[in-house]
């Protein structure tokens, strides 16, 4: 038996959310607007100004919810975390791998070798699919790039090269992926490589405001089998850093925010209007399309994709889990080496 705890996005500006018996209850204006059952939720995530009771809080931590703050865009701001669970042998074994070189080398090469993989496949699939001819070979000659990355990549000596190939190649991919955007609307979705922080064109936009709740997803995964999310192999350890989550979001960025960035650009579920250009440069999703992306999200989650590892069917949501276990056994000494995701 399977089953995925539901994030729950709230983005009502003013919305107060609170404990109604074993509910979690969204009020907006002192009307009440949803329950949802707590044995339902996995976490609770509030975009932007949302009220919350002390009595919801201390209930999220004693079930274990994760209670996730970030502003309107889904930038991170803060987490609400329970007691540790998860086995404290573990979290000893993890920290004495970060100081083993080779075992940190071999983990990173294997995240980034999952990364371009997955990169690769979505930009062969797009040039199979394209009528143009100009964008299938575009796409064909980026895809190349890529696999001439992937032989280089087990021949690195350090963390240096490994992400100096990592850099290369997104550069290769982001300039690539605007060939997979319909022609007649690629001219509002252009994209000059990847821009963050602010990001600087509406491409950009989708994919931090996707990034950031696959990012959510991922740590949830890696606290849940006991690991510390600070603790990262390949993105360098800084304050207040969920390097280890980051580590592992990178397989799957291309294939589940990216093309799901490409599914809603290409079917008009997202179009020119749905995001605003902020005075600096910054672009931002509205309203409107912030719910209409969390709801494309959850629904991709549940769609069922095959694991080669594990030769069988499972709904796309559980990958991080999944990959988080296999990664909790690598630094236990149960598998040789972390294998990453790799869709087929």
């Amino acid at each position: 038996m399977r089953q995925i705890l539901n994030t729950l996005y709230i983005m009502t500006p003013n919305a107060y959310v609170h404990l109604e018996n074993d509910t979690v209850r969204i009020d907006v204006e002192r009307e009440k607007k949803l329950r949802v059952p707590l044995h339902h939720l996995g976490s609770v995530v509030c975009l932007g100004n949302v009220m919350l009771s002390p009595a919801l809080m201390h209930r999220c931590a004693d079930d274990g919810i994760s209670l996730v703050l970030t502003d309107a865009n889904g930038r991170f701001k803060a987490r609400l975390e329970g007691s540790v669970s998860g086995n404290v042998l573990l979290r000893q074994a993890q920290h004495r791998n970060i100081a083993d070189a080779t075992f940190v080398l071999t983990t990173a090469q294997a995240f980034i070798a999952g990364k371009l993989r997955n990169c690769r496949q979505v930009l062969l699939r797009g040039a199979r699919e394209s009528k143009d001819e100009t964008d299938q070979k575009c796409l064909s000659h980026a895809a190349d790039m890529l696999a001439n990355s992937l032989r280089n990549l087990p021949h690195t000596r350090d963390l240096d090269q490994v992400r100096g190939i990592e850099g290369d190649a997104a550069k290769l991919y982001f300039a690539a992926l605007p060939h997979l955007v319909k022609p007649d609307i690629r001219e509002h979705f252009t994209m000059d490589g990847r821009t963050r922080r602010p990001p600087r064109d509406r491409f950009n936009a989708l994919l931090s405001f996707l990034y950031s709740m696959l990012m959510n997803d991922c740590r949830s995964a890696v606290e849940s089998v006991g690991l510390d999310p600070q603790i990262g192999l390949l993105h360098a350890i800084r304050p207040g850093r969920a390097a280890l989550a980051l580590d592992l979001m990178e397989e799957f960025r291309s294939i589940i925010a990216d093309r799901l960035a490409l599914t809603l650009i290409n079917r008009g579920q997202i179009a020119e209007h749905d995001l605003t250009l902020r005075e600096g440069g910054a672009v931002e999703l509205n309203d409107k399309a912030r719910k209409t992306v969390v709801i494309a999200y959850q629904e991709r989650k549940q769609e069922e994709i095959t694991h080669s590892l594990l030769e069988t069917k499972v709904p796309i949501g559980l990958l991080p889990q999944l990959q988080a276990k296999f990664l909790a056994r690598t630094i236990r000494g149960e598998m040789a080496h972390y294998l990453p995701f790799l869709v087929r």
